[in-house]
């Protein structure tokens, strides 16, 4: 793939930091030095020549090479959107996001990975950005290259890329917006996730949608990225998901997963400076437990 920057600013910058500052890690940039190309008004030059105003850099990354070990599904993919840098997928609760010893032929990149190789696509490695529990349903943005992998992940660490979740907790009463802010720890005995002084720092918002005698409808952000973390925060102040099982939800109230959908998603486009915006309709098992 091919990209192209003008220089705009006065302040002289060495070819390196000035690509940087659109995305090219070093790792990334070495990377190009030796697969890729990089050419500054049509030629090449020193990393160490700085950039005049109006200097034009044109990098080609090299073509990404589908891993052999990671085989190809068939099975469908619902997409949401898609373009030369993004792919947005709507993912079913129930299919793992990534290959593990438990599936490694049947996972959500397994079935990108033949989306593209059907699309004759040139990068075929999906780069999962938002990553979902496999029993949780919702919006996954997907890099199709390694510069938008990197853009992607400066919106996470900038905090621009915007996610909100909508979950059914057990009971009522909760405040109608609050922020549930406990440290979060890897339990040492088990699976899961627990609180723990010695934790992550975690924090949760939420607002309360809707509310019933046994069980609520609740908006969530997050202001980490813990694993788990909405699920431990609200079994944490008693108010755990239904049908989550690892973290003591109830599992006789008509659902057999826990009640988790990532809902909307939102982020401003670093190549075509669009705001987009994606929002996926609560699944019929959600539907069903709070009609």
């Amino acid at each position: 793939m091919k990209f192209n920057w003008r220089n705009t600013e006065n302040d002289p910058k060495t070819l390196k930091k000035f690509l940087n500052g659109h995305g090219i890690s070093h790792r990334m940039y070495k990377t190009v030095k030796t697969d890729g190309q990089i050419n500054v008004n049509g030629q090449a030059i020193n990393d160490a020549t700085r950039l005049k105003v109006g200097d034009i850099v044109e990098v080609v990354l090299p073509d990404e090479q589908p891993d052999p070990g990671v085989a190809v599904s068939e099975q469908p993919i619902k997409v949401m959107y898609e373009d030369d840098n993004w792919l947005v997928v709507d993912k079913p609760a129930g299919l793992t996001v990534v290959p593990g010893p438990a599936n490694r032929e049947d996972t959500l990149v397994n079935r990108i990975k033949y989306h593209l190789v059907s699309e004759q696509a040139t990068n075929l490695v999906p780069h999962i950005i938002t990553r979902l529990d496999r029993f949780t349903s919702g919006v996954v943005l997907v890099a199709k290259h390694r510069l938008a992998n990197s853009l992607a992940n400066e919106m996470l660490a900038q905090k621009t890329l915007h996610k909100e979740y909508a979950a059914v907790v057990s009971g009522s009463g909760l405040e109608e917006h609050s922020v549930i802010d406990k440290p979060i720890a890897k339990d040492p005995d088990g699976y899961g996730q627990l609180i723990s002084d010695t934790g992550k720092p975690s924090r949760t918002e939420y607002w309360v949608e809707r509310e019933f005698n046994d069980r609520t409808l609740v908006r969530v952000v997050l202001h980490t990225g813990r694993t788990h973390q909405i699920r431990v925060h609200f079994a944490a102040i008693g108010h755990p998901l239904l049908g989550d099982e690892l973290y003591q939800g109830s599992m006789n109230l008509g659902i057999e997963r826990q009640a988790l959908h990532a809902a909307s998603l939102e982020f401003k486009d670093p190549f075509s400076k669009e705001q987009l915006h994606f929002k996926s309709q609560l699944p019929a098992d959600i539907l069903k437990v709070i009609d």
